[in-house]
Parts: C-alpha cells; sequence; structure tokens
C-alpha cells in the first residue's frame, strides 16, 4: 500500500495511490475547509443539500485503507482530483471559495484553448518550463506530442478504438526504440503512474521521435 500525507490550507490530507492515480481521504478535506470537529456529520449533511453529488456519490466515493490518528489502518472514503473538486463545490465554506474560483478560471482558460488550440499548447510549455525543464528539452518534448498525436489520428481512422490495442502498439514502438516495454522502462526510472515522457532524458526523446519519423516504422504502425 502506497500511502503519502498532502498539506491542504495547512492541513494535513491522508491520501494513497490507487488506479494509477492519487486517491484522497474526503473526511480530511472537509475538515481543512470547514474547521469543522464532525466530519462525517458533515459530509452527511452536505450530502443532503446536495442531491446530485449525492446521486452518484457511490461513483466518486471509494473505500480505501489509511492510517487512521491512532496508528490503525482502517477503511476510508476516498475520492481523486476529479472527485475532490466536486466534492469542494458543494462546501458553502469561505476557505472553499479560492478553490472554487480557481477551478472558474481553469474552466474559462479551457474554453479559450477550444477556441484557439494555439493557447493549450502554450500553456504546456509554460507548465514545463515551470518545472525546471530546459528550453531544448520542451522543443523535443512538444514535438513529441505533435508526432504522436499525428500517429494516434492515423490510426483512429483505421479503427483502432480499445485502450488495449494503443497499449500494443505504444509497447511495440517503446521496444523498438529502447528495447524494453513501456512498464519495463518505468521500473528502470523508479517511476510507478507518473507519464515515462516527462521523465525521458533528451536522447531518449530523439530516440522515440526519429522511430516514429522513419519512414519503414510510420508504415509499420499505420499498418
Amino acid at each position: 500500500m502506497n500511502t503519502n500525507i498532502a498539506i491542504f490550507r495547512g492541513k494535513e490530507i491522508r491520501k494513497t495511490i490507487h488506479d494509477n492515480g492519487w486517491w484522497f481521504s474526503i473526511a480530511d478535506v472537509v475538515e481543512a475547509l470547514t474547521d469543522s470537529s464532525d466530519p462525517k456529520q458533515y459530509i452527511k449533511k452536505m450530502r443532503q443539500r446536495d442531491p446530485e453529488l449525492n446521486s452518484y456519490w457511490g461513483t466518486i466515493c471509494t473505500p480505501l485503507e489509511l492510517k487512521a490518528p491512532d496508528g490503525k489502518v482502517r477503511e476510508t472514503n476516498c475520492a481523486n482530483t476529479e472527485g475532490i473538486f466536486r466534492i469542494i463545490q458543494s462546501i458553502p465554506s469561505p476557505k472553499a471559495e479560492p478553490c472554487k474560483r480557481w477551478l472558474a478560471k481553469v474552466g474559462y482558460e479551457r474554453v479559450q484553448e477550444i477556441e484557439d488550440p494555439e493557447r493549450a499548447t502554450q500553456r504546456t510549455r509554460a507548465i514545463y518550463k515551470a518545472k525546471g525543464y530546459s528550453d531544448a528539452w520542451i522543443e523535443k518534448r512538444m514535438r513529441g506530442i505533435a508526432i504522436r498525436e499525428e500517429l494516434t489520428d492515423e490510426w483512429k481512422k483505421r479503427d483502432v478504438t480499445q485502450e488495449r490495442d494503443y497499449a500494443i502498439l505504444t509497447s511495440e514502438i517503446a521496444e523498438a526504440a529502447f528495447g524494453v516495454t513501456p512498464g519495463e522502462h518505468k521500473a528502470l526510472k523508479g517511476l510507478k503512474w507518473e507519464n515515462l515522457r516527462d521523465h525521458m532524458t533528451d536522447l531518449e526523446l530523439i530516440f522515440s521521435m526519429n522511430y516514429l519519423t522513419e519512414p519503414e516504422s510510420r508504415k509499420r504502425l499505420k499498418e
């Protein structure tokens, strides 16, 4: 069990990896945003106030094992990032307002990107830059994204729609370029659910792009 602690508004939020992503204790988030002495009771009332949220609570809420304050491991209701954001929208607390405003801002930015796709490219570059990647690395990464999108569009035209099929094709690319599967490549880098390409070196990105752009390779992958 891979568990950890996140800090949100100065409060500890228990989290664990599930389905290749982080899931967070709902009670911890509610307590951090409301200062409620009884988060479970608050959540119960919140669900009563928001029938829509309550109607699909079982979809966004999953019991997962987390360590309790007394040191014992117990099943705790958790939600992934998307679920937590939806829950926050139902919290009528001043402490939740900054997060709600941020969600509104992000939503507006995504609408802008739909109208002008170039904004999405600029945002991606800015995010990589903020994470400390070099300009040279970012150029290679962005070029790799464009090549990958072109190839997946070609696969879609050929009725490749199942996730399993994409995984097989992706594995073939990785084995041809590096001699290992994506899973093996992640293991070599000590990664678990992180994006492999975001942890590639400049040379790895070059090798990957070269394989995707080499005529014989592209022909084989399209077929």
